[in-house]
């Protein structure tokens, strides 16, 4: 599983520089830890903060899911709605992805090396991933209306950027949650420096 989490682009602070003259108020960057309902910490789970606020409009950044060693990778991507992600096979055998989820319905026929165009991804939600020819082959992208997003690393932390004064709806999801259930959601109010929040997932990892 990939570890990486979120690290802001000059764009996306651009954009926080524009949502500080816009609210007048940017705080510390604010570190969620998720478990699961025994406590054990959980890695590769989508955290994100809707805001119930108008923001300036951002440029998605793009993303590249590669296809190396009969695996995507990485195993979850998170995204905001809008942008392209790319699909490289660095395989030396052909892969066929291919989604059926409602966010997207896509397929690259059975092919080598890059495809021809990235894809666009511009409809929140969770889209599953899979290889029509290697059944084994899965991945995991969720897509956010919002720009403020990472994804926890081993130890369950994941760390959003500098959050602007204001309300949000803090929301988490993790691709081992009942298929269909709606991500964690619970209120954030962003006044002052917070401390680390927790959250509980509730369901057990494998």
């Amino acid at each position: 599983m990939s570890n990486k989490h979120f690290r802001p682009t000059l764009r996306t602070i651009l954009t926080l520089l524009l949502c500080v003259a816009a609210n007048n108020t940017v705080l510390a960057n604010t570190v969620v830890t998720v478990t699961d309902n025994s406590g054990q910490k959980i890695e590769d789970a989508v955290v994100y903060a809707e805001p119930e606020f108008a923001l300036p409009a951002t440029k998605a950044e793009p993303a590249v899911i590669e296809q190396k060693n009969k695996q995507f990778i990485p195993l979850v991507t998170v995204v905001q709605t809008g942008a392209l992600i790319s699909f490289p096979n660095n395989d030396t055998v052909k892969h066929q992805a291919y989604s059926f989820s409602p966010a997207k319905n896509f397929e690259l026929k059975l092919y080598s090396g890059k495809p021809t165009a990235p894809l666009l991804f511009d409809k929140a939600g969770t889209v599953t991933v899979g290889c029509n020819i290697h059944d084994q082959m899965l991945a995991y992208i969720q897509v956010v209306n919002t720009p403020f997003f990472a994804k926890t690393d081993a130890h369950g932390n994941a760390t959003l950027p500098s959050l602007p004064a204001g309300k949000y709806a803090l929301k988490v999801w993790h691709y081992l949650q009942a298929p269909g259930s709606e991500p964690h959601s619970q209120p954030l109010q962003v006044a002052k420096d917070i401390p680390t929040i927790a959250v509980h997932l509730n369901f057990k990892l494998r």
